[in-house]
């Protein structure tokens, strides 16, 4: 059995804690190494006294390059490295064997629980079961356990301590001519069997706790074949090689590079001489002792002082195991309502004058003792976030749209509220930052009204009616909506860089659902809506409708839409136009009137009468239609106003 010290170093207080381990001899430092000692100092004195006593001057001079020589090229052997790299893998792998231990502690309380059954047969089951998988444990430390071993050397003296009986030797025989292989497993393959004429029998209830019991014994086979391959399988032998050479040959090295020369010759590092090489004895007495240490743990189931007790541990086993599966099978204390029974559980559990001293209170957070004081606990008022300079700049860039009649929105920079819900009453909720609505449909209608300025006199060559072929084919493969950044035209770079920032427009129009524009206007200025509309989603105000066609020189030869936003259908539907047949049909839109080659709405942002802008979100859509082989293009354009 480990040679355990917990209890006398429980509390570390005094001069020192281990002081009181180092005079004890089982298991100690001092049994370990004092033979290897006792032959160290043997041949270094040897040589010392043939220096100081047998040689003469001549011999002495070459004693002391000898010496020099050694004491040089010892201290280039990585001692220190080498051998606490191979104990720390040796300690690691001697508790990894521990927890590889089989305790059938679990799997006695899963049979005792679960073969009910107070008869005969349903005992000699719960005994037998418990019975095999303790063979199976024996079976296996004596195949790794020199102790176990000369306990049981035969299947015989199992026999005779009652682990298995002469016909379950008689089968362990039979296997013996057929295979060479351990055999470890057999009783456990027997346990299985009972348990499923148990379950059969109707003394095990149900199937879950068939699989529970299996499953623990395929646990406890594991736990065995895990000891057999640590006996099977060791530290490589050439790292075990390794470190006992390089231990070795640097002590006996020392032999001659820790000898005291004479002060005389003025050697280097040898100014005084000593009779007793302390500090080398005390450095063999370390690095010996390692050594010593991970060839005691190499192998924890021999015969030293740290390994494991083994025939304990047998004997323990099959005891607790019929302990628990016979004595304790179906029994326990009478039932009875515990002390702290009418109080649900105990306010606080009584201590004796020995632990008074350690009695604690509950632990507490690091904060427990932080007190903020009562005039600092008021939170304080939530400050409303200033909007950016971009609406106070897009608000200057049409003042015209304010005076016309455009509904302004009331930004309140601190303490306001932001906007005003669609009753005219301040809301007191904060208002997310968002950009100008105002300014991106005044830049959105200056922008259209310029490019519908510029288009007619647009000329597209033979290589842009091409690639207008081409775009139109892709478009109407994919079916989806065309910005007017992506128009082709012979385009200027001026052009190609406001039509992007047009489509980055549309796109934010769209992602500002939540922001309402329908707020009533601050000043006198009148609201472009029809009176007696009521602001909400499901009745808005009607759409407007614009289309328009061109021919590929970009000349308008179609325009339809509705008077005037403030004239909208009152059912809020666009108006139904003629659908575009195919070219060849007899059917054809006719070309607009010239007057009509501008929206209402650029018309409106061109001549300075911007009623519209303060309730009108222009979105403006581009569709390819035709074929493409007859080389006419049909760009619709569509307007839509709310």
């Amino acid at each position: 059995m480990t040679v355990t010290y917990t209890s006398q170093v429980a509390t570390c207080s005094g001069l020192g804690c281990f002081w009181k381990l180092l005079f004890r001899w089982k298991g100690s430092i001092y049994k370990l190494v004092w033979p290897e000692l006792l032959v160290y100092s043997l041949i270094y004195y040897i040589f010392n006294f043939v220096y100081r006593f047998s040689l003469n001057e001549d011999q002495k001079r070459l004693f002391e390059k000898v010496s020099v020589f050694c004491q040089y090229f010892s201290d280039l052997i990585p001692l220190s490295f080498v051998l606490g790299f191979y104990v720390s893998i040796v300690v690691q792998r001697w508790w990894e064997q521990y927890l590889s231990l089989p305790w059938p502690d679990s799997l006695a309380l899963f049979v005792s629980t679960s073969i009910h059954g107070q008869d005969e047969r349903s005992r000699l089951m719960r005994r037998t079961v418990m019975r095999y998988v303790n063979l199976t444990e024996l079976i296996t430390l004596i195949m790794i356990s020199p102790t176990v071993k000369k306990r049981f050397p035969t299947l015989d003296h199992v026999v005779e301590a009652g682990f298995m009986t002469s016909n379950e030797k008689k089968i362990f025989d039979a296997l013996d001519e057929k295979t060479s292989h351990p055999k470890y497993w057999m009783p456990l393959v027997w346990a299985g069997s009972i348990v499923t004429r148990a379950r059969k029998e109707g003394r095990i209830r149900d199937d879950f706790a068939v699989k529970t019991i299996i499953d623990e014994i395929n646990r406890f086979r594991g736990l065995c074949g895990g000891l057999l391959s640590y006996d099977w399988i060791s530290i490589p032998l050439v790292y075990t090689q390794v470190v006992t050479l390089a231990v070795y040959s640097f002590f006996l090295a020392t032999i001659m590079g820790r000898q005291f020369l004479d002060p005389k010759q003025k050697i280097d590092k040898h100014h005084i001489d000593f009779y007793v090489p302390v500090f080398t004895l005390l450095q063999f007495f370390f690095y010996m002792g390692w050594l010593k240490v991970a060839e005691s743990l190499v192998n924890p189931f021999g015969e030293d002082d740290d390994d494991f007790e083994v025939n304990w541990l047998v004997d323990r086993n099959l005891q607790v195991s019929y302990l628990i599966v016979d004595e304790m099978h179906s029994e326990h204390p009478e039932l009875i309502q515990d002390m702290y029974w009418d109080e649900v559980f105990p306010q606080e559990l009584p201590y004796t004058i020995a632990s008074e001293a350690f009695r604690r209170e509950p632990p507490q957070g690091s904060t427990a003792n932080i007190e903020v004081p009562e005039t600092e606990q008021e939170f304080l008022p939530l400050l409303e976030e200033e909007e950016d300079e971009g609406i106070d700049e897009s608000m200057s860039a049409f003042p015209g749209d304010l005076e016309n009649g455009s509904r302004a929105i009331d930004i309140k920079k601190k303490g306001g509220s932001p906007r005003s819900s669609s009753s005219g009453i301040a809301s007191s909720q904060p208002m997310p930052r968002k950009p100008s609505v105002l300014s991106m449909l005044w830049n959105r209608m200056k922008s259209d009204s310029q490019d519908n300025v510029r288009r007619p006199n647009i000329r597209p060559n033979a290589s842009t009616t091409s690639f207008r072929q081409k775009r139109h084919r892709g478009l109407m493969r994919s079916a989806s909506r065309v910005s007017s950044a992506s128009h082709v035209t012979s385009q200027s770079p001026e052009m190609i860089a406001r039509n992007q920032t047009l489509a980055t427009q549309d796109s934010a129009i769209f992602r500002m659902s939540d922001l309402s524009i329908n707020t009533p206007a601050t000043d006198d200025v009148s609201s472009p809506r029809p009176k007696g509309r009521h602001n909400s989603y499901d009745d808005d105000e009607p759409i407007l409708i614009k289309i328009k066609r061109r021919d590929p020189d970009g000349n308008v030869i179609m325009s339809r839409s509705s008077d005037d936003f403030d004239n909208a259908h009152e059912s809020g539907r666009g108006h139904l136009f003629q659908k575009q047949k195919k070219p060849g049909s007899k059917q054809m839109f006719t070309e607009a009137p010239a007057n009509e080659a501008m929206s209402p709405v650029i018309k409106d942002a061109t001549s300075g009468d911007n009623k519209s802008l303060g309730s009108n979100a222009s979105i403006r859509t581009s569709i390819f239609q035709g074929d493409g082989d007859d080389g006419v293009i049909a760009e619709e354009e569509t307007v839509v106003g709310t």
